[in-house]
């Protein structure tokens, strides 16, 4: 069974399949910006494309998939929390990436072949900004930033299906960034390309054909794609938050600098609510991997618990659906270790991977791995489960989440230990171990798990 997946530019539901001669399935998803830690609606982007990830994998073999995902180390975010703190952003950028590391291997998420930075890019990105200045698809303003311009480019809109009205100085459609700059630009719904070089801005900025400057935030991904990715790339995925304006214009300014269709699939996730309300810090919602581990859950359990809705349609996450998440993984912890060793000769499992196949449907692949345990089937197939397991990305053998006895503070130094760890950053987890103990525990690890106790006094 081929893999399906609803595109959202042409708003229907298109087979993936690898378009250049080598055979390899290439695929970009935006990355985090690095100014602090991600909360877990950044996590239900990063794991649906993980499991999409695993499943193009299976489908086409894993030397056959090449996965790029960037990281955002400069932008007014970055440059702000830098100023903030009094930090060179090199230091801080380096803090909230090592955390986002952790965070993903806590999750199991699998690391991307490529890892690119919009700092050491910007030889690609002024590249990029040149040939669209000469093609005549961008301007210098009179501060020295450059913009493209929207009207250079017929098909701009076709992705989001954005009106031309609805671009109005400060709407949520022109961006936040939009108000600020339309003094310096031709027309408001051009965007910048170059931000010419600002005193709050301190050292960061790098030279260019149009005086020093830092890059705007669309062209990083563009000028990333191309180099690792080529000019044509078979999938870009990301958030629904990203559709409009940052993917719409990632490909204006890439389809006209390079005469070439840009992605052949486009994919978007839906929105995380939070007990059926919007995330925000003012309503107290915004929850983070560390935040939940020190509430008791295991870091497996909200990869669980971002799968129980399909990644096109808004998901309402509650503490309860932790708690379920939990019992889920109990109930498969318990099948897999009383399964027999020996394969059968049938693919008892394969319904999971098919629904996943069928437009990345994670609640229908839950709902057909329970159904074929309940029933008791594929009792001697390890194989076809562990393969299903691989595929939704659940590693059984991550720690469950601590007994009720274990305080809430001492659950979250030893889940970030752990994480640690697994990220192979010794040096954090030997610091954490160390907390821990002045705390009065002590951590013993196993190949695959750890226990807490009690110091003796």
């Amino acid at each position: 069974m081929a893999i399906k997946l609803f595109d959202s530019l042409t708003r229907e539901t298109r087979e993936l399949q690898p378009s250049h001669p080598d055979g390899v399935y290439r695929f970009y998803n935006c990355g985090p910006t690095v100014y602090a830690p991600a909360h877990i609606g950044n996590f239900r982007t990063f794991v649906v494309n993980d499991v999409l990830r695993r499943v193009l994998e299976l489908e086409f073999g894993k030397e056959k998939v090449k996965h790029v995902r960037n990281l955002t180390d400069v932008d007014d975010k970055t440059i702000r929390r830098a100023r903030e703190e009094g930090r060179p952003l090199a230091e801080v950028t380096k803090q909230w990436t090592d955390k986002f590391h952790a965070d993903c291997a806590a999750l199991n998420c699998l690391p991307p072949h490529v890892e690119p930075t919009a700092t050491g890019h910007i030889v690609e990105q002024v590249d990029m900004i040149d040939v669209l200045m000469k093609k005549g698809n961008a301007y210098r303003a009179a501060d020295g930033s450059v913009y493209f311009k929207v009207s250079s480019f017929d098909h701009y809109g076709a992705l989001s299906r954005v009106k031309e009205r609805e671009l109005q100085v400060g709407s949520a459609l022109s961006g936040k960034s939009q108000a600020a700059d339309a003094d310096e630009k031709e027309d408001v719904s051009d965007f910048a390309l170059w931000k010419a070089h600002k005193p709050d801005d301190g050292e960061n900025s790098w030279d260019s054909p149009w005086g020093r400057g830092r890059p705007g935030w669309h062209i990083e991904c563009s000028a990333m794609s191309k180099k690792h990715l080529g000019e044509t790339i078979d999938l870009h995925s990301g958030g629904v938050d990203l559709l409009f304006p940052h993917h719409e214009n990632e490909i204006a300014q890439s389809e006209c600098c390079n005469g070439q269709l840009f992605s052949k699939h486009w994919y978007h996730s839906e929105h995380l609510l939070v007990d059926g309300k919007k995330m925000s810090k003012s309503l107290g919602n915004l929850y983070t991997l560390d935040e939940l581990v020190a509430k008791g859950f295991s870091p497996m359990a909200l990869r669980y618990a971002l799968l129980m809705g399909h990644p096109r349609k808004q998901l309402s996450f509650t503490l309860d659906s932790m708690h379920a998440a939990e019992s889920a993984l109990a109930t498969l912890r318990a099948h897999r270790a009383s399964l027999s060793p020996a394969s059968a000769a049938h693919d008892a499992f394969a319904p999971v991977l098919a629904a996943l196949q069928d437009d990345l449907n994670t609640p229908a692949a839950l709902g057909a791995l329970f159904t074929i345990i309940n029933r008791k089937e594929g009792q001697a197939d390890v194989e076809s489960f562990d393969r299903a397991m691989f595929a939704l990305g659940l590693k059984l053998d991550a720690p469950a989440a601590p007994k009720a006895d274990v305080p809430a503070e001492i659950t979250a130094l030893a889940q970030k230990r752990w994480a640690a760890k697994q990220a192979k950053d010794f040096a954090a987890a030997d610091a954490l171990r160390k907390e821990l103990t002045a705390a009065g525990w002590s951590m013993l690890d196993s190949k695959t798990d750890y226990k807490l106790e009690p110091l003796k006094k």
